[in-house]
């Protein structure tokens, strides 16, 4: 996202922009809009599924794709030890500017910043990965960052009830998790970029493929769910 488009909506928000929204735009055919204000929410305003994963997290923490930092200064008012990573450089700015100290710009994919004992990835945070078959890449590159012991805590979607039955893209050509989006903010809009949903199914076998007991933490109420993985070695 060349633009920076969620850095500059944190930013404006953060400089007194309250009323200002996200646009979002998917190959599903489906327009969204994201009040800003919802990426600086109190624990008390997160979701329950957001609410139990800060609850889970242990030992020193990866906050993957931090945002405005919100799930970050959580987790540091506990007590935690909280690096906080992001590709955007007004989210990593706005962070900074609301106290946390470990702030880093980063693409995970080349992030070698030490170890973990919880990797976080909030708002359907795996979306990252883009496309199912990148998922054992994502896992081993996760392993490499895990502490023994270590966790990885993501929430995520299954998102087959938005096709009717016979619109199901066949697996052989496409994973129907596999979508396309773009993001708006006032005049500004982003480069088509790939995000993933993925069912609870499907983790769970390439997780264990890929060396990882997996853990249904927590269904929410609309095809969402909390899962936690821990690496079979440890």
């Amino acid at each position: 996202m060349v633009t920076d488009v969620f850095g500059k909506a944190i930013l404006a928000y953060h400089s007194g922009e309250s009323q200002g929204q996200i646009h979002t735009y998917s190959s599903l055919e489906e327009e969204d809009r994201i009040p800003v204000s919802y990426l600086f929410r109190d624990f008390d305003d997160m979701p329950l599924l957001e609410q139990t994963a800060l609850g889970i997290c242990r030992g020193k923490v990866l906050d993957i794709g931090c945002g405005a930092g919100s799930h970050s200064l959580y987790l540091s008012g506990k007590g935690l030890e909280v690096t906080s990573i992001d590709l955007s450089p007004g989210a990593v700015e706005v962070s900074r500017k609301r106290g946390l100290t470990d702030v880093v710009q980063a693409d995970f994919w080349q992030f070698t910043g030490g170890k973990f004992d919880t990797l976080l990835l909030l708002m359907n945070g795996i979306g990252i990965v883009g496309q199912i078959d990148r998922m054992p890449q994502f896992l081993n590159k996760a392993k490499k960052l895990l502490n023994p012991g270590g966790q990885i805590v993501f929430d995520s979607s299954d998102i087959i009830y938005m096709f009717d039955e016979g619109d199901i893209p066949d697996l052989e050509e496409r994973y129907y998790g596999e979508v396309v989006f773009q993001i708006a903010y006032r005049d500004l809009k982003s480069d088509p970029f790939p995000w993933l949903y993925l069912d609870f199914k499907r983790l769970e076998k390439i997780g264990m493929e890929s060396g990882f007991h997996v853990e249904l933490v927590r269904k929410g109420d609309h095809f969402d769910y909390l899962a936690k993985l821990i690496p079979m070695e440890y």
